[in-house]
């Protein structure tokens, strides 16, 4: 079946995995898309043979993989012609999933996770200041408005994942887009976890901005500070996340 990508973020989902993967990462992978919302509600998955083929693991992992989503209301398998695997409506389970991850995580693996990050958009937001067109700092203007106009959790989430993709393509550096789009899929969630909450989310509004407005400045050192900067603000508040639900 043709795959649908909505919007370069989604790149994310089907990148192969590592080659040991097991089906707790393919159930990682699919339900973080979901987190993001780079997989709709409503959206037929791809089969269990070219999820085997796209993700580079057995059809038997993809299957247990699905099969823990669907009893996790991740997902919904319907019969007949037109049947297959399904994205439910609900978000609560997917973010609740994400949740278990943080909690098994350390503090100090956190902020790792977050210096690794942020040293690597931080490259590549100095080289999209360097690089960037005019038609492409108005693409990035656009992702910036909808960070802006973003008015839920899911949708913060989603729109700040889409501008950091957005940027690391303006970068015009085939590496650091990989490798963007490999973080994101296997980390991304967590960190949007941070980003995507109120208090945070006002905060990182105006520094997307500022951000945006120093790539069409072409200053690249100021890009990389306030990328590095947003980062660390979503890096602490996932660590005070982190604390506030083992008090639970």
């Amino acid at each position: 079946m043709a795959i649908r990508m909505y919007g370069g973020a989604a790149a994310a989902v089907y990148a192969p995995l590592d080659p040991v993967s097991r089906a707790e990462q393919v159930e990682r992978r699919l339900t973080d898309a979901i987190v993001l919302g780079l997989v709709p509600t409503d959206h037929q998955l791809p089969g269990e043979a070219e999820l085997s083929r796209l993700l580079g693991v057995s059809t038997v992992t993809v299957r247990e993989a699905l099969r823990v989503m669907r009893e996790s209301g991740l997902i919904e398998t319907r019969r007949g012609r037109k049947g297959g695997s399904f994205v439910l409506e609900s978000q609560e389970s997917a973010v609740g999933r994400v949740v278990e991850r943080l909690l098994a995580m350390s503090t100090t693996s956190l902020r790792d996770l977050g210096d690794r990050y942020a040293a690597l958009s931080g490259a590549a937001a100095r080289l999209a200041a360097q690089r960037a067109t005019e038609v492409e700092v108005e693409r990035l203007r656009r992702r910036h408005r909808q960070v802006v106009d973003a008015t839920d959790e899911p949708g913060r989430r989603r729109a700040e994942s889409h501008l950091q993709i957005e940027i690391a393509a303006v970068a015009q550096s085939p590496l650091l887009f990989r490798e963007e789009v490999t973080m994101q899929a296997e980390i991304g969630p967590l960190l949007w976890l941070g980003a995507g909450h109120e208090d945070v989310h006002d905060i990182t509004v105006d520094r997307a901005g500022e951000l945006a407005d120093s790539i069409a400045a072409g200053d690249g050192d100021k890009a990389r500070t306030l990328t590095e900067e947003r980062i660390a603000l979503w890096t602490a508040h996932l660590v005070e996340l982190r604390l506030q639900e083992l008090d639970r």
